[in-house]
């Protein structure tokens, strides 16, 4: 009998302490090592570093650790300017240098292609960062709890439902606004006693507070979810807002009766001031509605923007479509360079803002609709109407499969995919180039400094015939 047991063998223990080399970053930005051929993912750790961890939890394929000691640290380890970075799951990077961010983060998009993508030469550019990796984010949500009978609001921690209160140290990532605003509601409702919805005995009212900014313009929008229809104490609480917080234009009222992990209901209410908040990038203005979809960084908006209009290689004669349009921002920015626009997504409020945002711009070429694209495209082909370019921007669960069909039927000229996850990315592409399609490069866009996230844009182009 063979004593010597398979890498499926082994086992790694909870509790047990053992040295580990860190070989890269994780997606949730944690390093990653190897311990008898077993995945380790360890909190905190940095690629390149010699660290003693202790396991936490141990799952079928690999096994989950913190760190106990570091015995060799990384040169681009630097202590988190944040107070409660070690608590709060907002951020998870913020101990490393901001230009080593950028490496990992290219490398994050480069280990997705390999591993979806197995012996393809993919041309990964660098990571375009910020200059100031601060106060880069134009919204919040804040998550209401108590402790110690007193209000608090924050984030949760990482993987779990304890609240970190940031009502004293505020938020480091986010526009400075943003803090001020979600701090004194948090005030008001302490001090009128309004009841905070209690997740575990299902009590209360309030649960959150979103909270969204226009760099350009300064507007504040509030929006309040709650439990129930009723908000209690609602025009006190609107008074007080106004009395307290002359910057926020506008407060809506959102009900989110479920248990469900989405932040918003399906019910919103506006409650006072303006309908829409007014952000610009680069001249471009957008209206948004307090669940329309909008890039949550918008100095980097414009950077990811102007790299899907380069990877579509506009010439001004071109029909584009702009998939998972939201307000329509993208499809908005390519409109100077094409002959015609036209988006779709499946939220109505979303796709309203859209088609308000084309006609503020006069820009009668472009127009939304409601719908899913899948369903939506082969329509207009039907029509006689196809598109020589089609812009995707899909949530970080990737493109939906029957769209991925739809475009291969439907052939595009380009396609254009901007991606938050490079996973997804990675694997949809593989569809692609499985299906006539040449990938010409990756450009990753580093839309939020001190996280593992990375975005990016993928060029693709339709193979011409005769080629492999």
């Amino acid at each position: 009998m063979n004593k010597q047991k398979s890498a499926s063998q082994i086992s790694i223990k909870k509790g047990q302490r053992f040295p580990l080399t860190i070989k890269r970053l994780g997606i949730n930005g944690e390093g990653v090592g190897f311990f008898k051929r077993q995945v380790v993912f360890v909190e905190g750790a940095l690629p390149g570093e010699e660290v003693v961890c202790e396991v936490k939890k141990v799952h079928r394929n690999h096994a989950e650790a913190v760190v106990r000691s570091i015995r060799k640290a990384s040169p681009h380890r630097t202590d988190a300017p944040c107070p409660v970075f070690e608590k709060c799951g907002g951020c998870q990077i913020q101990h490393l240098a901001y230009e080593r961010q950028l490496t990992e983060k290219k490398d994050l998009v480069v280990q997705a292609f390999e591993k979806y993508n197995k012996g393809l030469d993919i041309k990964v550019k660098d990571t375009l960062g910020m200059d100031d990796p601060w106060h880069y984010r134009n919204k919040s949500q804040w998550q209401l709890g108590t402790e110690k009978g007193e209000v608090i609001a924050g984030l949760y921690a990482m993987d779990s439902h304890r609240l970190i209160d940031l009502t004293k140290p505020g938020c480091m990532v986010q526009h400075p606004v943003l803090n001020k605003v979600s701090i004194e509601i948090t005030r008001i409702f302490r001090d009128f006693n309004v009841p905070i919805y209690n997740e575990k005995k299902k009590t209360g009212v309030v649960r959150t507070i979103v909270v969204r900014t226009g760099f350009s313009s300064g507007e504040v929008q509030v929006t309040l979810i709650t439990a129930k229809p009723e908000l209690p104490r609602e025009k006190i609480i609107i008074n007080e807002i106004n009395r307290r917080l002359p910057e926020v234009n506008s407060v809506y009222q959102n009900i989110q009766p479920t248990s469900s992990s989405a932040v918003f209901g399906k019910k919103t209410i506006h409650l006072w001031g303006k309908e829409t908040l007014l952000e610009e990038l680069k001249g471009k203005s957008f209206h948004l509605s307090p669940q329309a979809f909008f890039q949550l960084n918008p100095i980097q908006a414009a950077v990811l923007y102007d790299e899907a209009k380069k990877a579509a290689h506009l010439t001004g004669k071109e029909k584009v479509v702009d998939a998972y349009c939201g307000t329509g921002t993208i499809g908005l920015w390519m409109a100077d360079h094409a002959q015609e626009v036209r988006g779709m997504d499946t939220i109505k409020a979303s796709v309203e803002d859209a088609n308000q945002n084309a006609a503020d711009h006069g820009y009668s070429h472009a127009s939304f609709e409601t719908g899913k694209a899948e369903e939506v495209l082969p329509r207009w082909v039907k029509e006689g109407w196809g598109p020589d370019v089609i812009i995707v921007d899909p949530p970080r669960s990737g493109c939906d499969q029957a769209l991925l069909h739809t475009i291969k039927k439907i052939s595009p000229r380009r396609f254009v995919y901007v991606s938050c996850n490079p996973s997804t990315l990675a694997k949809d592409s593989s569809f692609l180039l499985r299906n006539g399609y040449d990938i010409e490069y990756v450009q990753p866009v580093d839309m939020f400094p001190q996280t593992a996230q990375v975005e990016a844009v993928a060029s693709f182009v339709k193979k011409q015939r005769g080629s492999k």
